[in-house]
């Protein structure tokens, strides 16, 4: 049965949809061509020790299984740094009876764990951060807007790293490095030593992220290939020699307490802290050096977790990329490239209509009728639509070759690796691309009705036991 639609509609919405495909294409090749700065960690090994910078690393649990926080413990028990000169402090809600009672009991195990608590807001020791506030505008939050004054802040990871961040400047002053991770991150055993290299050349360190349990499910798959694509692809190249605005991904990254100090913070009334602070820290200077050595952690293993964890995500770079860039002092023309950092995965609901439009062009293609009829672009859409085609070869070529390359680090089987990328077909990543246009649409009517700021945890399950229990 022939399917009636009108044609000019149809063909308006294709050329349109052709149009957005090809500036998607622009932006992402804009970043490709952007200069990474990587960090040469080899050379870290060879200072003294009383060289190495003091490096404290938080580790914010909410509600954690046992397991999993036991499995990050041991990765960090291969740390190859100076005992010396670093601390891994847990810093768990105080009303989080269970989690603290569980990190007492790993404490008997793990010799090196500090503990934390985070009081509520109305308790004294949180008058060290009032204090800070108000006396630094760059905390513009805490100056100018709905959010001027308020203390309440609600119990999230956010609200752990103000909490241990200002009482230990009030302790030991600034002169060390904050590190955090989640409750599933397991780092390498060279991550401190990457970073005492890195801060010799940049201000800000960020290593990159891998799925260890990516042949777990189907959806774990594609989730783990989101971190194939950006984290290990694409994101490297914000660093940009700093001519770039960028973000930091939320783990595995690295700040000077003085400077973190002197810009203010974290801000705790973005949905996710990762892309505020990283582009504050940019707008004031700051370089942005990258860690190969990737972190190994969990992705969800359905894609309603999947999904649900996205919504945040999108929701924080939507508030980030508002009000807060003018008001960190960011230049007009600078937010314009910073907003670019969205773009590649807005453009992904485009496949929504692109893919029945094209599919209707092709219909009329074999029924041997002209898909564009008399319309006068005609072939301008045409020659687009195979531009279009070539480009989209062209970088599924790239990235699943980086896929491939990226596999090392947690599949040792040639075997599994060609299985993961058998997965992650194109026509898998295809349907997964416009199922990710739930999480946009989800996480931006969160933003519009100023959601999503209390932390709503992944559940994880000890998906990477056997990457803690390996040998060196």
């Amino acid at each position: 049965m022939e399917i009636l639609i009108d044609p000019h509609s149809w063909i308006a919405i294709y050329a349109v949809c052709q149009i957005l495909y090809f500036l998607g294409f622009v932006v992402i090749f804009y970043f490709l061509v952007l200069p990474i700065d990587w960090v040469q960690a080899s050379e870290g090994t060879r200072r003294p020790d009383d060289e190495m910078p003091l490096i404290v690393m938080a580790y914010p649990v909410l509600r954690e299984d046992v397991a999993t926080m036991s499995s990050t413990l041991v990765s960090l028990g291969w740390l190859e740094y100076p005992r010396t000169r670093y601390r891994v402090i847990a810093i768990p809600n105080s009303d989080d009876t269970a989690t603290i009672a569980a990190l007492r009991r790993l404490q008997q195990q793990f010799t090196f764990l500090e503990i934390m608590e985070v009081p509520p807001t109305a308790d004294a020791g949180w008058d060290v951060v009032w204090r800070a506030w108000v006396a630094n505008p760059k905390a513009y939050w805490f100056h100018r807007g709905r959010t001027q004054g308020r203390r309440d802040l609600l119990p999230k990871k956010t609200r752990q790293l103000i909490y241990m961040f200002y009482t230990l400047v009030e302790q030991i002053g600034t002169d060390w490095v904050l590190d955090y991770i989640d409750a599933d991150s397991m780092p390498p055993p060279d991550h401190f030593a990457a970073a005492a290299e890195g801060l010799r050349h940049y201000d800000v360190l960020q290593a990159t992220n891998v799925a260890g349990n990516l042949l777990d499910s189907m959806p774990a798959s594609l989730h783990a290939f989101d971190h194939m694509c950006w984290d290990g692809f694409l994101y490297p190249h914000m660093s940009a020699r700093g001519q770039h605005p960028y973000y930091v991904l939320g783990k595995g990254l690295f700040y000077r307490a003085n400077d973190l100090s002197e810009l203010g913070g974290f801000n705790p009334w973005i949905t996710i802290e990762d892309p505020e602070v990283g582009l504050r820290f940019w707008t004031n200077g700051r370089r942005l050096g990258v860690i190969a050595e990737p972190l190994i952690e969990e992705v969800p293993r359905t894609l309603v977790r999947g999904i649900i964890q996205r919504n945040r995500w999108m929701c924080g770079f939507f508030q980030s990329l508002g009000k807060p860039l003018r008001q960190m002092g960011m230049p007009f023309w600078r937010r314009v490239q910073a907003r670019l950092n969205l773009l590649p995965v807005l453009s992904l609901p485009v496949n929504v209509v692109g893919l029945p439009t094209g599919l209707y062009a092709l219909h009329l293609w074999f029924a041997g009728g002209n898909p564009f009829g008399t319309w006068p672009f005609g072939f301008w859409l045409v020659a687009l639509s195979v531009l279009n085609i070539g480009l989209y070869c062209g970088l599924m070529g790239f990235l699943y070759v980086n896929t491939w390359r990226r596999t090392r680090f947690v599949l040792s089987e040639t075997r599994l690796r060609v299985w993961y990328l058998v997965r992650v077909n194109p026509l898998s990543i295809f349907v997964y691309n416009v199922i990710w246009t739930i999480p946009i649409v989800l996480g931006f009517v969160m933003f519009l009705a100023n959601l999503g700021k209390a932390w709503v945890r992944t559940e994880k399950f000890d998906a990477d036991r056997r990457f803690a229990e390996r040998e060196r």
